[in-house]
């Protein structure tokens, strides 16, 4: 049975989105909390991001971010939050978001597009490397701010 996909580009905020985002987040990340729905807005508006989403048959079953930002050194691109549910999974939603991304940040000028991805994720590991991401050697230096550290703390 085919089943119709669509992706695009979260322009309004809705209940059906701020749903979604709801039971997929959680699938990507134990520690992350939902954004409220002003946050989820901000993400919305924001012209540096774009919320990228997938549905198939009219429900949104994937999503993933897009941030582009210009540097002294060009125009850079990083591609965070990528998830499709579980029960939507191996369809080939989470390649299509990602080459979507890809095209968007090629269009607007990107001179590159970065990623990451813990290790133990062997399955989007795959999917990177198939969509045409190369490892880097670098290390990501992460500082926690206080307002961030308080909040894990209180959960």
């Amino acid at each position: 049975m085919s089943r119709k996909v669509v992706l695009y580009e979260a322009g309004t905020l809705t209940s059906e989105l701020e749903e979604a985002v709801r039971r997929l987040l959680p699938q990507l990340s134990s520690s992350a909390s939902p954004p409220a729905s002003g946050e989820l807005l901000e993400i919305i508006k924001n012209p540096c991001c774009r919320l990228l989403i997938a549905e198939m048959d009219g429900e949104i079953v994937g999503m993933t971010t897009l941030a582009l930002f210009r540097l002294p050194t060009g125009l850079r691109a990083w591609i965070e939050d990528v998830v499709v549910d579980a029960a939507a999974r191996t369809r080939g939603l989470g390649e299509a978001m990602l080459r979507e991304a890809l095209a968007q940040a090629e269009a607007a000028g990107a001179r590159t597009v970065d990623l990451t991805s813990r290790p133990q994720r062997t399955d989007a590991i795959r999917l990177y490397e198939r969509v045409g991401f190369k490892l880097r050697e670098t290390s990501v230096f992460r500082y926690r701010t206080a307002e961030f550290r308080a909040r894990i703390e209180d959960n």
